[in-house]
């Protein structure tokens, strides 16, 4: 179940924001976890202290499908790195919303929130995602008739 109160990328990052604190928990998406399947790593790269910008890679996952960038959908100074989800990675497949945040930061711009999707655009996005392979699979039948 996709948290309500968080905002969502189109590269399947969340963000949960405390306004009062400025202090924002960044990870991925359920979507994204079930995307890559069988989980093998993950690689968070910055240290508490760093500065990260939106849309610079933060780490990465690797599945034994892919190697995928981790893209801060936000930017700010990382105050916190879960090392523990690095140390086990299959946290995501079970938790990805509390226990599977990535890094957690302390941000000063609230626009860079207001660009992301709500749940609902979120849900939305996925709902269309679906469709389009739908269509594409419908696509690939079709040819192997040609």
């Amino acid at each position: 179940m996709r948290p309500e109160d968080a905002r969502y990328s189109e590269t399947h990052e969340w963000v949960r924001a405390n306004d009062k604190k400025k202090e924002a928990s960044i990870g991925i998406t359920d979507y994204a976890v079930k995307q890559l399947s069988d989980l093998v790593h993950l690689e968070l790269t910055p240290k508490v202290g760093d500065s990260i910008e939106p849309g610079a890679p933060f780490g990465e996952i690797e599945s034994v499908k892919t190697v995928a960038d981790l893209v801060a959908p936000i930017g700010g100074q990382v105050i916190a790195v879960n090392e523990d989800l690095v140390e086990n990675v299959d946290t995501l497949k079970t938790d990805a919303f509390d226990d599977g945040w990535m890094i957690k930061v302390k941000y000063s711009e609230s626009k860079d929130l207001d660009e992301l999707m709500t749940a609902k655009e979120y849900k939305e996005f996925l709902d269309s995602l679906e469709e389009e392979k739908e269509e594409e699979n419908e696509k690939v039948d079709d040819d192997d008739f040609m």
